[in-house]
């Protein structure tokens, strides 16, 4: 059996290689160093076939590509572009389709102009949470911050911020925002996406796209699909069942599509054995057949491997539009002239080219970009050139929403004898570097990609931004505390835990600032033993952080400790410690990191965060890991864990976490009563017959979007603070639907003033109460009973009803 999977392996192998060539020169990476074969003092996951047979997972062909449409909000941006194409050339419309090649450009991406039908061509820019090496910009909180906010209206003035900016610089495509659901606890890019939901990620794609294309700028969905760890992200495959695929990882990227998300940027790796950037079931079938996606899809920074295979395949656009990432003056293509070639001689028909021009300009004007947009006023590649540069400052008064989304992003998970708010305490101390300015400048590490010796702010790679400007905590609290008259000390060298103690000793409270990084796998950053390629190697503190905590609690009965992470960390080595009085999870605020922590310590900001994770008891207790170590030339990165990961998992295996998902404390008490359900639309019983026999992969009707119930309850502040509360839903479907035991539906965060009371009102669609059906190709609802929860996270519900029985 061993020998047989190996033969198919290789066989597989040489197949994939012959379509990515497609007759041209192989691929060189270069967007950075492909992992080494292994790595020290990791786990090493098992190569197990994937769902137990000895057959390799592929994707099946899904041909031809749809065209445009003019339906709907798009008809006017279409037919314009239709008649811009109908008077270009072959070469013209490879022009607006193939990047200018790495450098030859202001941008990271850039699009050449087209003289004949007065185009200026394209800028696309990094990232997902600011602007990438841009001067006088603001570094907003990650995507990660924003999940934990669990309030759409932030995610939505985010975008907004975001957008403002963006155009500001004169940069037309904004390559965010990611949207990747969490699968592993420890993958690097964790925090560029929302969370480990897909309905807080598909909400959080939903009101970022809407703020940021409300400025005229073009979002950019990403990664499509299922790029889910940094190790092996240029070689491995991810293979997944189409259930776990469309329930998990494609619902951030429809919700994004129905925000009007104009473009969609295609991964690094392979899906099901075929490359994302050439996969025509998740291309041709899945994204613009059944999401009915009428905007353009673009390669990753080297995602491309092929010219004819992925034109056919649904691919629109080539970036940066050489053969590789990022190499300076390479004039080779996989399109381009090769592109034109294949036009010419039928290879590829003109209708997929004129469709791939149409789809880039369509998006152009459905944003009205041909009307005074700025012109790009920036150089990426020589930020120091004054004359390529005009410094132009975007930031305008962003910092206060920055503040806000930090503030309500910041979860408060532990607060023992009322440790929080600070009240005028006579004496501080402030422990750790995680408090501090970075010694060498918030910018000396290019991309961030440096160990943090100092406040962490962001995480690593393309989404970081530079800062402008960054407040650490250690300047916040001591300004605070100057005007309580509250003296301060501090400690700032994470491994002198003798002055450590010194410090703490004596003092009302002592803040322990403690962290743990990752990023994007183009880089590494070594500690001692060991190097951390992007994916986390484990969820422990770095900088010693679980030393420096139990030190500082030794001695001090009042320690309360700030984690910055890109996601959960196991905190059981101190937890219980009995003068650890309060834990906040402060996520990655940005600039006005200290300004916002202040807010939240003082109770000037009542928190309101919830974690969009679980944080385990122990990394064993997640329902999968990344995949460390693998010789095979094409790692097999199996999904089989299916629709159980994160807090799906732990219910499903009844494993009691540390802290559950959607948990977070605040200073004040909130109830909740009178919950009423009813049917807003459609027949009694089931709208399965609804269907017929039409099937999902031939477009998704609206009718299964439509309200369909409608869930409502009353919340009320009995506390003696006003502040936010934020009531979750979760359905419990039938135990024979296959589903877990609890599934997020939908969540708000509501304002409350001391003894108000509110209504909330959820709608559920015929969408949110059904599950996938492989057999019949449709959502369906289930046979049995489906029950409805509410409460303040996923395991303190405090209202129930049957929505509907057998």
């Amino acid at each position: 059996m061993v020998f047989r999977s190996l033969l198919v392996l290789i066989t597989l192998c040489q197949y994939v290689l012959a379509l990515s060539n497609d007759g041209l020169r192989p691929r060189d990476d270069s967007h950075g160093p492909e992992q080494p074969d292994t790595a020290p003092n990791l786990p090493k996951i098992p190569q197990v076939p994937f769902l137990g047979n000895d057959s390799l997972p592929y994707s099946p062909p899904v041909y031809p590509t749809p065209k445009t449409s003019t339906r709907g909000f798009w008809k006017t941006a279409v037919e314009r572009a239709r008649k811009d194409v109908a008077q270009l050339n072959v070469s013209e419309l490879v022009t607006i389709v193939t990047g200018s090649g790495w450098g030859n450009g202001p941008c990271v991406g850039n699009i050449a102009p087209v003289e004949k039908i007065n185009f200026p061509g394209i800028c696309l820019q990094d990232g997902p949470s600011g602007m990438r090496h841009v001067d006088r910009v603001t570094t907003f909180p990650d995507a990660i911050t924003a999940g934990a906010t669990f309030s759409k209206d932030l995610m939505y003035r985010r975008g907004v911020a975001m957008g403002e900016e963006f155009r500001g610089k004169g940069i037309h495509v904004q390559l965010g925002p990611m949207i990747n659901t969490v699968r592993t606890p420890t993958a690097g890019r964790n925090w560029e996406g929302f969370g480990a939901d897909p309905y807080v990620n598909g909400e959080g794609a939903y009101y970022t796209t809407l703020g940021i294309q409300d400025q005229g700028v073009q979002a950019t969905l990403k990664h499509y699909q299922a790029n889910e760890q940094e190790h092996f992200r240029n070689t491995g495959s991810s293979n997944l069942d189409e259930r776990t695929e469309r329930e998990l990882y494609l619902h951030p990227f429809m919700r994004g599509v129905q925000a009007g998300a104009v473009s969609v940027m295609c991964s690094y790796n392979l899906v099901n054995n075929s490359w994302a950037c050439q996969n025509s079931e998740l291309l041709n079938g899945r994204l613009k057949t059944e999401l009915n996606f009428q905007g353009y899809v673009m390669t990753d920074w080297g995602a491309h491997h092929s010219g004819v295979a992925s034109a056919l395949a649904g691919l629109d656009m080539s970036m940066p539009g050489g053969l590789s990432c990022c190499e300076f003056n390479l004039k080779e293509s996989f399109w381009g002239q090769n592109l034109t070639n294949a036009v010419h001689n039928g290879t590829v028909p003109r209708s997929r080219l004129d469709d791939m021009a149409t789809r880039v300009l369509a998006a152009y004007y459905f944003l009205h970009q041909d009307k005074d947009f700025p012109k790009t006023n920036f150089d990426f590649f020589d930020l120091l050139d004054p004359a390529k540069n005009a410094a132009v400052d975007v930031t305008k008064d962003h910092d206060q929403v920055t503040r806000e989304i930090a503030a309500a992003g910041t979860v408060l998970v532990k607060n023992e004898n009322h440790a929080l708010p600070l009240h005028k305490p006579r004496k501080l101390a402030l422990i750790g570097s995680d408090a501090g300015p970075l010694l060498k400048g918030p910018n000396y590490h290019s991309d961030r990609i440096g160990w943090p010796y100092g406040t962490l702010g962001q995480g690593w790679g393309s989404g970081s931004s530079d800062y402008s400007y960054l407040i650490s905590p250690y300047e916040a609290i001591q300004a605070r505390a100057r005007k309580d008259r509250t003296a301060i000390n501090w400690s700032m060298d994470d491994f002198d835990l003798k002055n450590a103690k010194a410090v703490a000793n004596y003092t009302d409270a002592a803040l322990v600032f403690v962290s743990s990084l990752s990023g994007e796998g183009f880089g590494t950053v070594p500690n001692a033993s060991d190097g951390n390629m992007g994916d986390r190697n484990n969820m422990t503190l770095w900088n010693g952080g679980e030393d420096l905590v139990k030190a500082v609690a030794d001695i001090n009965n009042n320690t309360i400790v700030v984690v910055h992470s890109v996601g959960p960390v196991v905190v059981e080595d101190w937890i219980e410690h009995p003068n650890v009085t309060a834990v906040l999870f402060a996520h990655l605020p940005g600039s006005e990191s200290g300004n916002s922590l202040v807010d939240v310590l003082w109770g000037d900001y009542n928190p309101s965060g919830r974690l969009p994770y679980s944080i385990a008891k122990d990394r064993k207790d997640y329902g999968a890991d990344v995949l460390y170590n693998d010789k095979a030339p094409t790692p097999q990165i199996n999904f089989t864990e299916g629709l159980l990961i994160d807090y799906r998992h732990l219910d499903e295996k009844k494993i009691k976490p540390r802290y559950e998902f959607g948990y977070g404390l605040s200073y004040t008490n909130f109830s909740y009563s009178a919950l009423h359900t009813e049917r807003v639309h459609g027949h009694q019983g089931t709208r399965n017959a609804d269907w017929g026999d039409k099937i999902a992969p031939k477009g998704l009707p609206d009718w299964i979007f439509e309200p369909l119930y409608k869930i409502s309850y009353t919340v009320k502040n009995v506390g003696g603070r006003d502040g936010h509360e934020v009531p979750q839903l979760y359905l419990g479907f039938p135990s024979s639907s296959g589903e877990p035991p609890r599934v997020l539906r939908d969540f708000d965060r509501i304002w409350l003033p001391k003894g108000e009371q509110r209504t909330v009102t959820h709608l559920l669609s015929h969408y949110d109460v059904s599950v996938w059906n492989g057999t019949h190709q449709q959502w369906l609802q289930p046979h049995g009973q489906l029950d409805v929860f509410v409460g303040a996270s996923l395991h303190d519900t405090r209202l129930h009803t049957t929505l509907y029985k057998p």
